[in-house]
Formats: structure tokens, C-alpha cells, sequence
């Protein structure tokens, strides 16, 4: 594995999920320069990853590279092995997928424990990330709202166990798919009718309160107008009643003040205290400091 020097002075590093990436320009332990783009690994072929970096050097510089994500998943640019939890950034710099002597991709992380399987990918760099910016306490429990809706348990600033939810798909799904397609068109926000769902998320009864949206319509006790802020909070009611079903207390929430204002809302409506942190502050975070585990 390439030592230290590699990444000691500047280096590239790119959160490249599903559909949207973001790449870094990292100086002397300080992000100099960033962008997004809608160039996620579903938008480029198997082949295409080469030119995908060649293009990023060009642009921010020909420099060592570290990449994170999706990218080093079965449907990214090489399928790079989990590492077992519990994991930190010494476990991390083991398992790097090196494609050459100065571009590497993060593995993910796993959880296999009576039967009970989960992955990820780039999230545990944000998780790892906001331990080490002290954004978040070393003990405690993590939130990373999405598509897939990741809930980490953090011990002494590593990570012991986590569960993914697909919270996020499920809403996508059923606005754009089914019964209540045509219901759901309305925009979400933070109103009465998503605290509503989130109300009504806590019986956890998921597809019979699904249908009631349905219903409720048709006997006139809801406007399409609300549907779907009412749908959104269910969906993301029952997930939050799950995770807090055990205790309530502090929960951090890695997110965008947007997506995770609507996690704070049902995390507060279960008795817990949220806390929204930047989430691409805690990616940087982490992967320099990856980037200095990889000498130690």
C-alpha cells in the first residue's frame, strides 16, 4: 500500500454516489476548490471511468486521488470488498481497491450478526468524518436521511453497527408508481399534514395507513394538496419510531437543512433531541483524515 507522501501535500477526492458526485480539492488538510454534477455512476459506463477520472485531473489538477462511494460497488467502476464492522480509518486504509499507484477506491462498510446483513458506501466516510471535525460525540447515534436512510451507532468515534432504510425509495416509489401516484404530486413541507403522517408513522402500520391516504381522499378528509407532505411523514415517521423505539436521547442527523429538518421534526415527535450537521463538512473531514491514516 502507498505510504503517506502520496497525500501529504494535495489530493483529489470525489463522493460519487448513484446519480450525483461531488469532487474535492484538498491542500494542506483544507478543501481549495469543490463541485457537483449529475455524473453518478448510473450515468456512465463500465468502461467509461478511466476517461471519468482523466476528465476530473484535468479540471482540478493531475493529482493522487481518492475515491469514494458508489463508484466501488457492483455497478461502479470496480466492485471493492466491505470491511466488517467495527471499523475506523485504520480498517478503511486496509481495504482500499487501489486501480493504480495513485488512485484508490474507499471500501464500504458491513454488518453480518445473527443473520441480519447491511452495507454502505461513502456514508461511513461522512459518519467517521464528523467524529474527527467534532461535529458529533464519539458515542452516539447518527442519522444520514436519503434514498437509503442510514442509521449508525457510533463507539468511541468508529463505527459498531448500522441499519439502512429505504425510506427514501419507498416514497419515491409510491409517488411515481401505483395508487397513489397521482395523489402525491404536491410538494413536501414541514406542515400539519406531515407532522400528521409522522403521527401516524408511530403505529408503524405502514401499508394499511398508505391506503388511508387513498381513502381519506375519496370520503373527503384530506386534499390532494397535503397528500404528499402527509405520505412523506408517514414514511419517515415510521422509520424514526423504529430507530427510538429502544430509548430516545440525542440524535445527530447528517443532512441538508432541508431533508433533515423533516428528520428532526419526527425525531422530536419520539421524544428525541435532533441535531443537524453538515454532512459534506463531515466528508471532508473524513477523507483527510483517511488520507493521514494511510501513513500511520
Amino acid at each position: 500500500m502507498p505510504v503517506s507522501p502520496l497525500f501529504k501535500d494535495a489530493f483529489l477526492a470525489v463522493d460519487w454516489g448513484t446519480t450525483n458526485r461531488r469532487v474535492y480539492r484538498i491542500e494542506a488538510g483544507q478543501v481549495v476548490a469543490t463541485d457537483r454534477d449529475a455524473r453518478g455512476v448510473t450515468a456512465i459506463d463500465k468502461d467509461g471511468f478511466p476517461a471519468e477520472v482523466a476528465d476530473i485531473r484535468a479540471r482540478f489538477g493531475d493529482l493522487p486521488m481518492l475515491l469514494a462511494g458508489m463508484v466501488g460497488s457492483t455497478i461502479g467502476w470496480r466492485d471493492v470488498p466491505y470491511v466488517a464492522t467495527p471499523a475506523g480509518f485504520e480498517a478503511l486504509a486496509r481495504g482500499l481497491g487501489w486501480i493504480d499507484d495513485r488512485t484508490a477506491i474507499v471500501p464500504g462498510l458491513s454488518v453480518l450478526v445473527d443473520g441480519r446483513a447491511d452495507v454502505m458506501r461513502g456514508e461511513e466516510i461522512q459518519l467517521l468524518g464528523a467524529v474527527e471535525a467534532g461535529l458529533v460525540p464519539r458515542d452516539g447515534l447518527l442519522c444520514q436521511p436519503g434514498t437509503h436512510c442510514k442509521w449508525a451507532r457510533m463507539e468511541a468515534g468508529v463505527v459498531v453497527d448500522f441499519t439502512t432504510a429505504m425510506t427514501g425509495e419507498l416514497f419515491a416509489l409510491v409517488r411515481s408508481h401505483g395508487l397513489l401516484s397521482t395523489q402525491l404530486s404536491g410538494d413536501v413541507t414541514p406542515d400539519a399534514a406531515f407532522r400528521e403522517g409522522v403521527e401516524a408513522g408511530k403505529r408503524r402500520d405502514l401499508s394499511a395507513a398508505l391506503f388511508g391516504i387513498r381513502a381519506s381522499k375519496l370520503l373527503g378528509q384530506r386534499d390532494d394538496a397535503d397528500a404528499a407532505s402527509y405520505a412523506s411523514g408517514l414514511l419517515i415517521g415510521s422509520d424514526v419510531a423504529v430507530r427510538l423505539e429502544n430509548g430516545a436521547g440525542d440524535v445527530h442527523i447528517l443532512s441538508d437543512p432541508s431533508l433533515g429538518g423533516l428528520y428532526a421534526i419526527a425525531v422530536e415527535a419520539n421524544g428525541g433531541t435532533p441535531h443537524i450537521v453538515d454532512s459534506h463538512a463531515a466528508f471532508a473531514a473524513g477523507i483527510i483524515a483517511l488520507a493521514r491514516a494511510l501513513g500511520e
